[in-house]
């Protein structure tokens, strides 16, 4: 006659199963100890102040491409001027997103003023005792100012082509700057991605537009 087998109660095996899920919730638990995920920037960071920042400037940029690609006979040009204004739209947008997935207002604090820790900062004049003014940031962000959007508007053919080139050019070496500063001060890994593209992009770009100004004969 066979032995019996022995009979294993359902309370030993829920306690044998209760022990294997306690110890791999336990070691979950210390394998994440002491390496949180990445923690979102505040809202005096530099990411937070180059995407308020780099919104505005963005924005005239689109502005002054649209403005130039309705009205320009020169098919180069256009097409630069629909690839600065739909690149750009892009990237303000994403920017926006940042900052409501960070939980922060689209503005806040003075212009340029999160860059006052960096090399480019200072060579701005950004970080004395007295922040700049909106209007100080936006000449040492290179934008164009309310009369030469006017008389860009204002201008046909040749002119306007030369006026939006001698314009863009400046405002994209306002631009790098700013890339550059994040890319000194910031630490998400996106954002940082972002900048690095700006900085190679417009660097790009304002190799171009010094050909075509060539090539259209502008004069600086």
């Amino acid at each position: 006659m066979a032995p019996a087998r022995p009979v294993v109660r359902w309370w030993v095996v829920a306690l044998v199963l209760l022990a294997i899920a306690a110890l791999a919730f336990a070691v979950g638990r210390f394998s994440t100890f002491g390496n949180a995920g990445p923690v979102d920037p505040g809202t005096d960071s530099p990411e937070a102040g180059f995407s308020r920042d780099m919104q505005v400037h963005h924005a005239q940029a689109i502005a002054m491409a649209m403005e130039i690609y309705r009205k320009t006979d020169d098919d180069e040009l256009r097409v630069l001027s629909y690839d600065i204004a739909t690149g750009q739209a892009g990237q303000r947008g994403e920017m926006f997103d940042w900052l409501v997935q960070w939980g922060l207002p689209q503005s806040g604090g003075p212009m340029m003023q999160w860059m006052s820790a960096s090399d480019a900062g200072h060579d701005h004049g950004v970080g004395g005792d007295d922040p700049l003014t909106d209007e100080e940031a936006r000449i040492a962000m290179g934008m164009a100012s309310d009369a030469e959007l006017d008389a860009l508007a204002a201008a046909t053919g040749q002119d306007a082509d030369c006026q939006f080139l001698s314009l863009m050019i400046r405002h994209h070496e306002g631009a790098i700057p700013m890339a550059e500063a994040l890319l000194e001060l910031g630490t998400d890994a996106r954002a940082l991605q972002v900048a690095q593209s700006i900085k190679d992009g417009q660097t790009a770009e304002i190799d171009a537009m010094e050909s075509m100004q060539a090539r259209l004969g502008c004069t600086s």
